[in-house]
């Protein structure tokens, strides 16, 4: 699978692979956000089931685990509604650039024994 390549991420993976398809920019990444949502509710659930079942005493609240949660969710849903009308204007060579630059500079470290794999 190429989830299992190292650098390339879920999302990027499947808007690469809308744009390659001919989906607009914001279509391809309205469809990788439907994607994930699958995989972030199903880790919160594993993990919430791993939480409560564990006879520790609970570290968090019940009342400041909602406050947070309701924070994140909040402030996902502004980030992706900025990114929304990002790419509706912008395209995503910033964000390719960057992913070439770091990809380059990560291959050079491990080509220099910088880096260990």
């Amino acid at each position: 699978s190429l989830a299992l390549v190292p650098g390339v991420s879920r999302s990027g993976a499947t808007i690469a692979m809308g744009r390659f398809l001919g989906y607009s920019r914001e279509a391809a990444l309205r469809y990788s956000f439907l994607l994930a949502l699958p995989a972030v509710f199903g880790s919160g659930l594993y993990e919430l089931k791993g939480a409560i079942s564990d006879n520790q005493v609970a570290v968090y609240s019940l009342i400041e685990t909602l406050v947070a949660t309701a924070i994140a969710f909040v402030i996902g849903y502004l980030v992706i509604a900025w990114l929304l009308k990002f790419v509706t204007t912008k395209s995503f060579a910033p964000f390719i650039i960057y992913r070439v630059i770091v990809g380059t500079t990560v291959l050079a470290l491990l080509a220099s024994g910088v880096l260990q794999p």
